[in-house]
């Protein structure tokens, strides 16, 4: 189950706030996992933080986008948050969800960026190291309030720069997962992978994508995997044991001669 909305943590409903959904929610069946998309920094209150650590079937994976590193840029994107608040939080998810990932959203070459903007993105990534980063090149849209500033930054600037970006975010992805080689984690089965059709994929608790031999597994099912290699975006693994999607007792494996 997901919450999806476009700042859907600064939901309210004049009683209850976005935390006491995802409670509630999190209540209806405690088999069934329960994440949200996407927050902003602004609404990532410690009430938020701390009903994710309560409720095991909350997902620990935190997408927190920041979009640039640098407060000059995040005062002309209207972000409402600076860098420090931010790094705040981020030290304040480690701290009570050791466990969790977090992953961002980066723009490369707003208006009137520079190179030390710039310096100042790249810092932060290697600050927080996320698992994941989703990332644009700035391209501009009429009438909105940046339209109004111009697009100053050269487009093979940008792409220098969304590069820049990509690189070094591949390689903390990639070290990331290679620190999970060797552990069995829980896996929701999603369906069949898109390079084999021998192999399911599915996703861990942290919303790392995980591929596996298909085995008698089933769309819904949750298995323990045991990662056995990893690059930037995938874990890959073999089946340990299946869980039924509905009681969540361990069943046994058909293992083949």
């Amino acid at each position: 189950m997901t919450l999806l909305g476009q700042n859907v943590n600064s939901y309210h409903d004049g009683t209850h706030d976005f935390a006491d959904l995802m409670a509630a929610v999190a209540r209806v069946d405690r088999t069934m996992r329960v994440r949200f998309t996407t927050s902003h920094p602004q609404d990532m209150s410690d009430k938020l933080i701390r009903t994710i650590a309560e409720n095991d079937n909350i997902c620990k994976f935190i997408h927190l986008p920041v979009q640039s590193g640098s407060d000059r840029i995040l005062r002309l994107m209207n972000r409402t948050y600076d860098r420090n608040h931010y790094m705040g939080l981020v030290h304040k998810i480690k701290a009570m969800l050791p466990e969790a990932s977090l992953s961002t959203d980066f723009i490369a070459g707003f208006p009137t960026e520079t190179p030390e903007d710039q310096k100042m993105t790249m810092d932060i990534i290697r600050e927080v190291e996320y698992d994941g980063a989703f990332t644009f090149k700035y391209s501009p849209r009429e009438n909105t309030k940046a339209w109004h500033m111009g697009d100053d930054v050269p487009e093979e600037v940008k792409l220098e720069r969304l590069n820049e970006i990509i690189g070094l975010q591949r390689e903390i992805s990639s070290a990331k997962n290679q620190r999970e080689i060797g552990r069995t984690v829980e896996v929701l089965v999603e369906g069949k992978s898109k390079k084999s059709p021998n192999d399911y994929c599915g996703r861990t608790d942290t919303n790392k994508t995980v591929v596996f031999p298909r085995g008698d597994s089933r769309v819904g099912d949750y298995l323990n995997v045991e990662i056995v290699r990893a690059n930037s975006a995938t874990l890959f693994g073999n089946t340990v044991s299946t869980f039924s999607s509905a009681t969540q007792e361990p069943l046994p494996l058909a293992i083949s001669e």
